[in-house]
């Protein structure tokens, strides 16, 4: 069951990459700073997309139980560059967000790479001394401090999608690793209202918070993408207008081939289609699930969780904004919209996964059967 979950896995990643691939060629041509290339972004999706590539294959060859040792660096890297989000002529900033730096053949979103900081910092916590996690103070006060230098970094960009989505990861890792659930519930309390309180504070993110409502009372402002967006789902219907025959993507939905593809999915695509994006996401669930489950160790256990965590979850609001379920928030779908950090960190964790399974395999019957019969002493004649 465990080797068909790894298969699953795979075949999955590999479906909604191409399908990302593709829709990319049919919505970036119009978009408004494809700087007269209709293959502008495509381009730049493929290089991260070999990048990407070439992670997934280090992940999966690299053993995992490096990245305990090493999360010293991932995590000060990642804060050093969150940091240098804010330096002139280094950071960019783009709609009022200081997101990403200026690597002159590509942009770069350090947040990306700050999941995985925070990521290994708490597996590697929680994997020292698995008593320790009950405590208040080991198993839920000090990893969330230690994470929130990185949460603020990321919130003060202006990015509270990515703050959230970290935070959610660290809180469900305390609570798997044994922290009080109680004490996590008023976290989780605590940590939703800090967001609204900063989101207050910024009337341009707080109108996004509240339009997803009433997108229609908004159209023509904060709700424009969610409104055009249940447009094109409404005029895809079940068959799809045909690829490259949707109407939105012809600026009437801002960032469709990005925070807004699954929309233009379903207009040009219909309604199977959107299934089947939403099937290959919870087949990597399944897959995550059972290598976490089938992992050798506790690091290991935290470590395919945490990752399964941070995939779904930013697939969930993406999809459920994008319906008008959720506000909306600046998060692309990985592995399909355009986006290279997000794309490469994702193939990473991915072949991190494999890794975690390729070790934690459990061994045939037969090799079993093997080892028994050669461990037998020798009969003496």
């Amino acid at each position: 069951m465990q080797r068909q979950g790894i298969y699953l896995l795979l075949l999955s990643v590999v479906g909604l990459v191409t399908l990302g691939v593709v829709m990319l060629f049919s919505t970036s041509a119009f978009a408004q700073d494809s700087h007269g290339d209709i293959y502008y972004f495509v381009k730049r999706q493929v290089f991260w997309l070999v990048i990407g590539s070439g992670a997934c294959v280090a992940g999966a060859l690299v053993d995992y139980h490096r990245w305990r040792d090493w999360w010293p660096w991932w995590f000060g890297v990642s804060a050093f560059l969150l940091v240098l989000c804010f330096v002139p002529h280094v950071g960019m900033r783009i709609n009022g967000a200081s997101r990403w730096i200026n690597l002159h053949v590509a942009t770069f979103q350090p947040s990306e790479l700050a999941k995985l900081g925070a990521l290994f910092f708490l597996c590697w916590w929680f994997s020292r001394e698995e008593t320790e996690s009950r405590r208040v103070l080991q198993g839920l006060v000090i990893p969330m401090a230690v994470v929130s230098c990185l949460l603020a970094l990321i919130a003060v960009e202006v990015d509270l999608g990515t703050t959230a989505l970290i935070g959610a990861m660290a809180v469900g890792i305390c609570f798997v690793a044994g922290a009080n659930k109680w004490l996590i519930g008023g976290l989780g309390t605590a940590g939703v209202a800090g967001i609204l309180m900063i989101a207050s504070f910024i009337p341009e993110r707080y109108a996004r918070l509240t339009s997803f409502l009433h997108p229609e009372n908004e159209k023509l402002g904060k709700g424009l993408q969610q409104w055009n967006a249940m447009i094109a789902f409404g005029s895809g219907g079940f068959e799809g207008l045909g690829l490259g025959n949707g109407r939105q993507k012809l600026l009437y939905l801002p960032e469709a081939h990005t925070d807004f593809i699954f929309p233009m999915i379903g207009e040009e695509l219909g309604l199977p289609f959107t299934w089947m994006v939403v099937l290959g996401f919870i087949l990597i669930i399944l897959a995550g699930g059972l290598i976490a489950a089938n992992g050798k160790d506790r690091f290991g256990k935290l470590l395919a969780l945490g990752i399964l965590l941070l995939i779904s979850l930013q697939a969930a609001v993406n999809i459920g904004m994008t319906t008008s379920l959720l506000p909306n928030k600046g998060m692309p779908l990985p592995f399909i919209s355009y986006g290279g950090s997000n794309l490469a960190v994702s193939l990473f964790m991915v072949g991190i996964l494999i890794n975690i399974h390729r070790t934690g395999a459990p061994i045939p019957v037969a090799a079993r059967r093997q080892v028994a019969l050669a461990s037998r002493p020798v009969p003496r004649i």
